[in-house]
């Protein structure tokens, strides 16, 4: 499904409290977790030993990193929601709270859910607050729900 579409950045603030439509589904492979790994040094067996994984915990196999699917999210953002016009430039501002009730299996299939908690408007820009719940083919319980703060700055 493609992006729901905001005509510019001046639109953006009656668009909160909506939900937009789930991204597509996307597959974490056990590649992305071991280049993750590499680039962060978070080398833990859980995400890089398949057979220990299988044998030791209780995943069944290697999971990804927390942190590699809070990553995914600004992808996963672009996916769910886009805006035509207005943006300068855009920045990750941080994050309220993150959490990762399940874990992400090796070559399981992610989405998100995104919405609009809050924009708030000023001359140079605009700052979003989006609730994101990352969610797993092989769980009932999302992988990462975080609220996501994005700076959005005026053409």
């Amino acid at each position: 499904m493609p992006p729901f579409e905001i005509e510019n950045l001046n639109s953006l603030k009656q668009c909160e409290g909506r939900e937009f439509p789930a991204t597509q589904w996307f597959v974490v492979t056990q590649d992305q977790i071991q280049r993750f790994a590499d680039a962060t040094e978070d080398r833990q067996w859980i995400h890089l030993d398949p057979e220990r994984a299988r044998r030791e915990s209780p995943f069944g196999g290697t999971v990804a990193h927390g942190f590699l699917t809070l990553s995914l999210m600004s992808s996963l953002l672009k996916q769910a929601v886009q805006i035509r016009s207005g943006i300068a430039m855009a920045v990750n501002y941080g994050l309220n709270k993150v959490r990762f009730p399940s874990a992400v299996r090796a070559d399981s299939q992610v989405r998100a859910r995104v919405t609009l908690l809050s924009a708030k408007e000023s001359p140079e820009f605009v700052d979003a607050v989006f609730l994101i719940h990352v969610e797993s083919q092989s769980s009932d319980k999302p992988c990462c729900v975080a609220e996501w703060l994005v700076r959005y700055y005026r053409q």
